[in-house]
């Protein structure tokens, strides 16, 4: 007879998942490092009870937000290359719809998260209970299907026995390359406490290995051949790189070919800012070189990257009428994007074999090419140091110059986080990644909010280092509930407030396609309704510092420059804030040098929205699909 052990269905998933491991390159890890939970009725007498009775197997994290749990355990799959993540649990009702956001986050960026929210009885012994959304025609929803679209696996558990093809169901997803985010398993409150006699097997530890595919022989031939033939070609490095590790088979690749290396936001970092062959940023927030150079190439190679909106200038950067497209992916569906030729396989895998092939046949790009990149590049840095370069130490400083106070303290230790506003735009273009992992920007569901508890799960998996949070005050507002959570645990997260009085980035965009900044300040009403009248008196230091946390205040850039350092040294939760010199203007960094369509009214009569219409007009004439 098999052996049997009697648990509550709550008590047999703890242990089922502390006994999870993923294994890549030889290096085993485990694949939930902790849970995070807020515990309501649907919880508190399941999961809730099966933590504590295995406290020493599963590490748990209280969380103050379900939201903000799923941003921490995202940011500490991604600083684990997605070789590790944590669970969340939370009740039914408005606990488990709060995690939709972070589930959508998780599975739009490609990271696995666990979701276990609880649910509604399966058994039904009183109709409806606490917190039950009726659905008149189905007796089988509840609100946890609002989870359905945005999981790459879903599950409604409602036996005991269920559980063990659903839970292996589970693990699959979150370790498989191509197909992991998030992954919910729905728990019915009466199942949760349910008993059952479990196999002993079904807690065995079990090891998921993550493979690294390589490409196909006839794919990598005609690669190869693509690539020989380019004139000017230029990588396009997504995040893909680094979830694969591939940072060095990127460097090698770009050295031994001299080829010109450009960076979305989730792929920035893939080559050190200094490395002969980075040219930065490109698309809308990217550097003017890397957006040069993508309306002349000739070849784009796609490297780990899904080419988003903001990546193509909405279908307007790659100009060059000749312009072809080599999609290196494991994900196929990415691979074929922009009728591309593709090469589906791990990025690592497959920059290796593609470096490898060209190296035989000595190719390499013609030597005014490079130079033309080269001193491109130097221009560049020559406006960067211009944004960062400070006359008046004395007076506030601009955002730009926030980030170059940053710059003079940081080293390749540091880990930058952010999500939103205006903040993004200035980073991709202005700064110098110094390590693979340096900057973190979650840039694929840009969700306000994210920064802080990210920073808390970033800096679980990287005790050691550095990590701040930066955020501006509209995304502060948004979810500062997590710095109790920093305090509590003692994880000493630095954050970094810029207050700008609103939603810059958006009020700079509402004035660009006629919206005239309408309801983007955090100002008092006007006379005619308008918020443009004097900035309402938020202390948003005074409240960082009522939830535990110690505060810096800056007033100039000497004092910023004084307050990053004490903060960087700190081995405590940390704040530092400072009010920019620009407050009602986006940031002062160089304008956007690609486009991004936002549509703008067909019809209006205030002159502002007319005037962005015809350029609307414009530059949607220059859109191009790529077949």
């Amino acid at each position: 007879m098999t052996a049997t052990t009697r648990l509550t269905l709550a008590q047999a998933l703890v242990r089922f998942l502390a006994a999870q491991y993923t294994e890549r390159d030889g290096v085993r890890q485990r694949l939930i490092g902790a849970t995070w939970g807020i515990f309501g009725h649907g919880n508190v007498a399941g999961i809730g009870q099966a933590l504590l009775e295995y406290a020493e197997e599963m590490p748990y994290h209280q969380g103050r937000n379900e939201q903000a749990m799923v941003h921490a355990a995202v940011g500490y799959a991604r600083q684990s290359n997605r070789l590790s993540t944590h669970a969340v649990t939370t009740s039914i009702g408005p606990g488990a719809t709060n995690l939709v956001t972070g589930a959508a986050l998780a599975t739009v960026n490609h990271l696995p998260v666990l979701l276990l929210p609880g649910d509604i009885f399966a058994t039904r012994p009183a109709d409806p209970v606490l917190q039950q959304l009726e659905v008149p025609y189905a007796g089988d929803v509840s609100v946890n299907d609002c989870l359905r679209p945005v999981s790459r696996y879903f599950d409604r558990v409602t036996r005991p026995e269920a559980l063990i093809p659903s839970a292996l169901n589970a693990m699959r997803v979150l370790t498989d390359p191509v197909e992991t985010g998030a992954v919910t398993l729905a728990l019915p409150q009466d199942v949760q406490a349910e008993a059952y006699d479990w196999p002993e097997e079904f807690f065995a530890e079990r090891v998921w290995t993550v493979r690294r595919p390589g490409a196909d022989p006839a794919e990598l031939a005609e690669a190869v051949r693509i690539v020989r033939a380019a004139k000017r070609p230029l990588v396009v490095a997504g995040g893909g790189v680094h979830h694969s590790r591939a940072e060095e088979a990127l460097a090698e690749f770009a050295e031994t070919t001299g080829i010109p290396v450009a960076s979305t936001q989730a792929g920035k970092g893939s080559l050190c800012h200094d490395h002969p062959q980075d040219v930065g940023g490109v698309g809308h927030t990217g550097t003017a070189t890397a957006d040069e150079l993508a309306r002349t190439a000739d070849l784009v190679i796609g490297v780990g990257t899904r080419y988003t909106d903001f990546t193509t200038a909405s279908g307007t950067l790659f100009s060059n009428p000749d312009v072809r497209f080599l999609n290196l992916n494991i994900a196929p569906y990415d691979g074929h994007k922009l009728a591309g030729q593709p090469l589906v396989a791990d990025a690592r895998s497959g920059l290796d074999e593609l470096t490898s092939a060209l190296r035989t046949h000595e190719h390499r790009v013609a030597d005014s090419y490079a130079t033309e990149y080269t001193e491109d590049k130097e221009r560049w840095e020559q406006r960067v140091d211009a944004c960062y370069e400070v006359d008046e130490p004395d007076t506030r400083p601009t955002q730009p110059q926030v980030l170059g106070a940053l710059d003079e303290i940081a080293d390749a230790s540091d880990i930058l986080i952010n999500a939103a506003g205006s903040l993004p735009g200035d980073l991709h273009k202005l700064w110098r990644t110094r390590s693979r992992d340096q900057y973190h920007l979650e840039y694929g569901y840009s969700c306000m909010g994210y920064e802080i508890p990210a920073a808390i799960g970033v800096k679980l998996a990287a005790p050691d280092r550095p990590v701040w949070a930066l955020v501006g005050d509209g995304t502060y507002l948004m979810m500062p509930t997590e710095i109790v959570t920093a305090v509590q645990e003692g994880v000493a997260i630095k954050v970094l407030i810029i207050q700008n009085h609103g939603y810059a980035s958006i009020g700079g965009l509402s004035e660009s396609v006629g919206g005239e900044r309408f309801g983007t300040a955090y100002r008092y009403p006007a006379e005619d309704g308008s918020y443009t009248g004097r900035p309402l008196p938020v202390d948003l230091a005074a409240n960082a510092a009522s939830l535990g946390m110690r505060v810096l205040r800056a007033k100039t850039v000497r004092d910023l420059r004084e307050a990053l350092a004490e903060a960087r040294a700190a081995d405590t939760p940390t704040c530092v804030y400072v009010e920019t010199q620009t407050a009602d203007t986006v940031s002062g960094a160089p304008p956007a040098q690609a486009w991004w369509d936002v549509p703008v009214a067909e019809t209006a009569t205030r002159p502002s929205a007319v005037k962005a219409r015809e350029l609307y007009e414009r530059h949607v004439s220059t859109r191009r699909r790529h077949l």
